[in-house]
């Protein structure tokens, strides 16, 4: 269990960053868009936001480090909140038209948002921890099979490899699925710039540099983000400063405390 690259990867502090990457993705999707719109507290003030990251860092400590009763207290929890969320798209987005319904527990929707997490969290920890191998990003993939499967995904759609993942991610792009609408550019601005970012500022800072930098061109620009080569020299600069001061961390600071035991 504790060789496992997806304890190791998710160890990292320094990996929450890959997290806002991965919510912008799921938020080019149309339907998930739309479900997070109405269903969520995402629109909710500072303390709501606060409490929101709060709960969502704690099931995700408890999926990757937590005993057999604490992950199925998590999936059970997901999977309620996944019942509550359906309705249908208020105004045509791509190829989707006004009226489409949605539900979370949708295994494509369910697929996508696996993906996109697959892609992001190994992205940000070989940016800002150390370089993964080949066979270490497939193992990563492999690894989230288990949860993607008993949240809804089709067990033989879920990627078990990257090179599977990065196929169906440019197949989803390919296929005109994912295309950013104002829901999403309304509920991006509150993900790189939340309501309690006067708190952390430098975080909140660093945080919309990577997440905006990480970003595939065209989603990037879907978003309306703005981005130029003087963009991504700051990115590389905070990157390396980030890199370096991790590497003089203790693991007693870096690292989760669930993930220490």
């Amino acid at each position: 269990m504790q060789d496992l690259v997806s304890r190791r990867v998710n160890a990292e502090r320094l990996v929450m960053f890959g997290w806002s990457r991965a919510i912008l993705l799921q938020l080019a999707h149309p339907l998930v868009a739309a479900g997070v719109a109405e269903h969520s507290s995402f629109r909710g003030g500072g303390v709501a936001a606060i409490l929101r990251l709060h709960h969502t860092i704690r099931v995700m400590l408890a999926l990757v480090f937590g005993d057999e009763s604490a992950r199925r207290t998590a999936l059970n929890g997901i999977r309620t909140i996944h019942r509550r969320v359906n309705g249908h798209l208020p105004a045509t987005v791509g190829m989707f038209p006004a009226g489409t319904s949605y539900t979370a527990e949708d295994p494509d929707l369910v697929l996508w948002v696996h993906a996109t997490l697959l892609e992001s969290i190994p992205m940000v920890y070989e940016l800002l921890v150390q370089p993964l191998t080949a066979d270490e990003r497939d193992a990563y993939c492999a690894e989230g099979l288990a949860v993607a499967v008993e949240l809804g995904a089709r067990s033989h759609q879920v990627p078990r490899t990257w090179a599977e993942n990065a196929a169906y991610l440019e197949s989803m792009s390919q296929s005109g699925a994912i295309a950013v609408g104002e829901q999403a550019r309304q509920l991006a601005a509150l993900v790189v710039s939340p309501p309690f970012g006067r708190l952390a500022a430098p975080a909140a800072w660093t945080n919309r540099l990577i997440t905006v930098g990480l970003l595939p061109e065209e989603i990037r620009s879907q978003f309306r983000f703005v981005w130029n080569k003087r963009s991504a020299q700051r990115m590389r600069r905070v990157a390396a400063i980030l890199r370096a001061v991790r590497q003089v961390t203790p693991n007693a600071l870096a690292l989760w405390p669930e993930a220490r035991m």
